[in-house]
């Protein structure tokens, strides 16, 4: 796989991830939904300070740490799939790693400049955040990262209350709220953990070198039959 087409799968990627992203933020009022096919499948905008899918991970400390550590997998990315493309790993492989570094890129521009160029989204108001204010609602590598992928395939159910600990209390699948980018790390690490023996197959073979060894004596009078 060539080099030009890893960048185009990354470059559309990041393109599409930050184009809905920059559509939701400057049309959605914090928190505001839209079911787009039926009820299981919404738009809801929220914002995650912390990891995909919402999780969070240590106040701005740790939202600092985890930019730094999307900075540095980004850098590395960038050496990894070099490498990769120059030794012709899998096709497959190839596009995996491409999906997941489009991901953590795209998550990456959200920490590091959405503080600077957007508004605020404030929850419980019904204001809609500015492109390019006055000033920005928080400093560079602070910005929050636009979710709004809504999956509640099954909603409005209970657990049996015969289930340990959640006996009788709200189910819900699948709960998390996500975006594109999210969605293609999970996409690249899935499909390398279910095909990664046919991915790794050509540089896992081992090289076989049979040897006969033999007492007879070789020289330049040795004629073969």
């Amino acid at each position: 796989m060539k080099a030009r087409h890893v960048i185009l799968v990354i470059l559309l990627i990041v393109v599409a991830d930050q184009a809905l992203k920059f559509y939701i933020k400057t049309n959605y009022y914090m928190n505001e939904h839209h079911n787009i096919l039926g009820t299981w499948f919404r738009l809801h905008f929220v914002e995650n300070e912390g990891m995909a899918y919402g999780w969070k991970f240590g106040g701005e400390s740790g939202k600092m740490l985890l930019t730094l550590f999307r900075l540095a997998a980004v850098i590395f990315g960038v050496w990894y799939l070099r490498s990769i493309i120059q030794k012709k790993y899998s096709r497959g492989f190839i596009i995996c790693a491409s999906l997941i570094f489009a991901g953590a890129l795209g998550n990456l521009i959200d920490s590091m400049f959405y503080g600077l160029i957007f508004e605020e989204s404030v929850p419980g108001t019904y204001a809609v955040a500015k492109l390019f204010p006055a000033h920005g609602y928080a400093g560079f590598l602070h910005g929050k990262v636009v979710d709004m992928l809504y999956f509640p395939i099954i909603s409005d159910a209970h657990f049996p209350s015969w289930v340990p600990f959640w006996g009788g209390d709200e189910f819900e699948f699948f709960r998390p709220i996500f975006n594109l980018a999210d969605a293609s790390i999970s996409t690249g690490v899935i499909t390398i953990l279910l095909f990664q023996k046919r991915f790794f197959k050509h540089h896992n073979v081992p090289e076989n070198h049979s040897t006969i060894e033999t007492g007879a004596v070789v020289n330049d009078d040795v004629q073969i039959q």
